[in-house]
């Protein structure tokens, strides 16, 4: 069941765990309201995640305490899990700042070091604020990141991207690139082939929509193409989470 993340030496299930919902419910896109899970919840969830063969758990530091959570989650079985953050982006008092500097993107990645309980993350990811090109030509970020990945903290790195034009340029430095695909949105398939080819591992975020698409023709539409290797599905709900694995188990 396990796929080979493009280039890197990760192996990864069809399906990821995304964990907005881990440790944030504010200024997120989901068409109904929920309750953060408190620290038992989440270990139980993840657990469950493990159960179902699912291997990579999709982070933030723009995810308030989902890093925490996970990091005492998974803190006797780490070896376990692929563990993808991001670094640019903080989200404090219901309000994100983003931060691609030197300075900045290394902070970040020692706070999530330390959140996570891991001496390295093994994707980290440049979160764009939107500007994809703009993050990529003219901040600090890809350059820190290089140095990161040679320092051995992070194995593999890449970016978070908005933009088919920024999901192509992300293909020049990047392991792993996490991109928007769905069944109202198909603007980066070009870009997400292009760099699959390149050997990007691609992982998918807002595979529903954010909540709006239908669950079985979204995940038929996007694993139809062998440029996508795993879908993140953000979620709280164990039956949601069972359906999705069963669901892809079927056609993929």
């Amino acid at each position: 069941m396990d796929i080979a993340l493009g280039n890197t030496d990760l192996k990864t299930h069809r399906i990821s765990l995304g964990s907005v919902k881990f440790g944030r419910n504010t200024n997120v896109k989901y068409p109904q309201k929920f309750l953060i899970p408190n620290q038992k919840q989440v270990s139980d969830f993840i657990s469950l995640a493990e159960e179902m063969g699912i291997n990579l758990i999709d982070t933030a530091p723009a995810y308030g305490e989902s890093e925490k959570k996970i990091g005492k989650a998974i803190s006797k079985t780490r070896n376990k899990w692929i563990i993808s953050t991001k670094a640019g982006e903080k989200y404090e008092n219901e309000k994100s700042t983003f931060d691609f500097s030197k300075t900045g993107v290394w902070n970040s990645v020692h706070r999530s070091l330390k959140n996570l309980r891991t001496e390295t993350i093994d994707i980290l990811l440049i979160h764009s604020n939107g500007n994809d090109l703009d993050i990529i030509n003219h901040s600090d970020a890809v350059e820190t990141l290089l140095e990161i990945k040679k320092k051995g903290l992070a194995r593999n790195i890449g970016m978070s991207t908005y933009s088919p034009e920024g999901t192509l340029a992300a293909s020049g430095f990047s392991d792993v690139i996490m991109a928007t695909f769905n069944l109202e949105d198909s603007s980066n398939l070009e870009a997400i082939k292009k760099a699959h080819k390149k050997g990007c591992g691609i992982l998918l975020k807002k595979v529903f929509s954010s909540g709006k698409c239908r669950i079985k023709e979204s995940l038929e539409f996007v694993f139809k193409h062998e440029a996508v290797h795993s879908a993140v599905i953000g979620t709280i709900n164990k039956t949601h989470l069972v359906e999705n694995v069963n669901l892809v188990s079927k056609f993929s």
